[in-house]
């Protein structure tokens, strides 16, 4: 693949995880004024909105049937839960705490594969996941008086989020990736909807915490679909990494807009689980270059 392709790539990732993250500020910025329920409905209508009319122009529409599936099902199930969690951490724990332990999920998903797909994974990825949970274990400081319990929201986050890749790489094909994303979207507005009296009631909108809801369900969309380009342009073990760029703006975005000061418990362990995931891409791209000398190229099809 052309060195262009990865570089496209590389900037398509880097502005997914961009897009990911100002949405993941503006949502942060409503949590004092609206509960966790009635921002996911809210921005879940939009992003359903928005999804649905894409999928309708590339006729990526199917009947509800084709979703209603085991593994579709389940995938929805952890995309909620990761939701709920991921939502309720935001208006309880500093924006750069959550940042730098949401950089753990590729070491989560990787475990994951291994415990529960049988995927292979050697000894020296294992290190580098051990290495990379105690960078998080770093963050949440659980034996000092730093440690904040709300802080486990985050890693109830990170399981559910993890655990919706896993089941994901196992839906067939044949199913749209949009229709998937469709039928997610509005079983995540559903859910919302059927909590806002529990989680306290509908609150009053208004343009300073209405527009940042519409704002952030653009982004979404856009980093989805820029995520989707990255991994049709790119090399997934060269553009991989670049998902840690998030972790950039997370940390800019946690001082200049939310007036914090990570401490050198959270860049210590940032680094370490930065550190550890560049690493277990580093072998997994070793190992599926193994793999691919050793199958030898592909013989030419018959005339």
């Amino acid at each position: 693949m052309a060195s262009s392709d990865n570089s496209r790539g590389a900037i398509y990732m880097s502005l997914a995880m961009a897009s990911f993250t100002c949405n993941d500020a503006l949502v942060k910025s409503v949590t004092a004024s609206l509960s966790v329920a009635q921002i996911i409905t809210v921005r879940g209508v939009m992003t359903t909105v928005l999804v649905y009319l894409v999928a309708r122009r590339l006729g990526a529409l199917r009947p509800l049937s084709v979703v209603l599936q085991p593994l579709i099902l389940l995938r929805t199930f952890f995309e909620i839960g990761a939701t709920l969690t991921f939502i309720s951490a935001l208006g309880r724990i500093d924006f750069a705490n959550i940042s730098s332990i949401m950089q753990s999920l590729p070491l989560a998903v990787t475990l994951g594969a291994a415990l529960f797909l049988a995927e292979p994974v050697g000894w020296r990825r294992w290190t580098a996941i051990i290495v990379g949970f105690i960078g998080v274990l770093i963050i949440l400081r659980p034996t000092t008086g730093g440690f904040a319990p709300e802080s486990l929201l985050v890693l109830a986050a990170v399981f559910f989020t993890s655990g919706r890749d896993l089941v994901t790489r196992r839906i067939v094909a044949d199913v749209p990736s949009l229709t998937i994303t469709l039928f997610t979207a509005l079983a995540n507005t559903v859910v919302g909807a059927l909590l806002i009296v529990p989680m306290g009631g509908w609150q009053p909108m208004n343009a300073e915490n209405f527009l940042p809801l519409v704002i952030a369900a653009l982004l979404v969309f856009a980093g989805y679909q820029a995520v989707i380009m990255s991994m049709r342009t790119g090399e997934i073990s060269f553009v991989a990494p670049f998902r840690y760029t998030g972790l950039i703006w997370g940390l800019v975005l946690s001082v200049l807009f939310f007036g914090e000061r990570p401490d050198a418990f959270v860049y210590g362990g940032a680094a370490i689980i930065i550190g550890s995931g560049l690493y277990s891409f580093y072998r997994e791209g070793k190992r599926r270059n193994r793999i691919a000398a050793e199958a030898g190229p592909v013989p030419p099809a018959a005339p």
